[in-house]
């Protein structure tokens, strides 16, 4: 999936910076109000996922602590390594809804009509997100 979001991302910038006179900037909105919507939701579901993660771990942590296994360590171990990847993954996937929903807004804008604009540190964030 996280190819998936960061070719459709390389795509739609493509898209934004072509001069081509025939795309149909409505048409696009509609295709990208439903990816993001795809990707919203494999955020929440990754989401999910590494808070139950992370809950887990907590919880193998505080056994651990309570009494000393070198198995439940072993497992404290793997879950931890596991724990990292889904939250890279999990950040991957909310920045980068995050830069689609600023791609949106210039893709308004490319209709003739005023997107919404960001300030901030926001944009720095996502050039950062972008270029992983």
């Amino acid at each position: 999936m996280g190819d998936r979001i960061k070719e459709y991302v390389a795509y739609v910038n493509e898209l934004l910076q072509s001069d081509d006179e025939s795309i149909d900037w409505e048409e696009e909105i509609k295709k990208h109000l439903i990816q993001i919507k795809f990707f919203a939701h494999e955020r929440l579901i990754h989401l999910i996922v590494t808070v139950l993660f992370a809950m887990m771990t907590v919880l193998v942590f505080l056994y651990l602590l309570s009494d000393f296994n070198l198995s439940i360590f072993a497992l404290l171990v793997a879950i931890m390594i596991l724990l990292i990847p889904y939250i890279k993954h999990y950040f991957l996937m909310e920045n980068s809804v995050q830069y689609m929903f600023e791609q949106y807004d210039k893709m308004v804008e490319k209709t003739g009509k005023r997107g919404f604009k960001r300030k901030g540190e926001f944009n720095e964030l996502t050039r950062r997100t972008k270029n992983q």
